[in-house]
């Protein structure tokens, strides 16, 4: 192997060192309302009293929905200017 097959296979290993992880912990008050709410719910510490059961129909209907979404194609491609807008700003409501 010549000199910069080598360098080049060094290089490629050393890639996976260069790529740090995002430092722990939210980054904003948004976020870290968001995971205090996500945590909360993935350990069932705040969940209803009350059960929340779904009736027949109302399941039947939520099935139906489902069920409506796939009749339609999905385009191979979007049209340009049809898509949504976001507001920048400061995240509030």
């Amino acid at each position: 192997m010549t000199k910069l097959h080598i360098l080049g296979c060094l290089g490629l290993l050393s890639l996976p060192l260069s790529a740090m992880a995002i430092d722990a912990g939210p980054s904003s008050a948004q976020q870290q309302e968001t995971e205090g709410w996500l945590v909360l719910q993935s350990r069932n510490q705040v969940a209803s009293p009350i059960p929340q059961d779904a009736t027949a129909t109302e399941r039947e209907q939520a099935m139906k929905r489902w069920l409506k979404s796939f009749s339609h194609d999905i385009p191979d491609f979007f049209e340009q200017g049809k898509e949504g807008h976001l507001q920048s700003g400061s995240g509030g409501s």
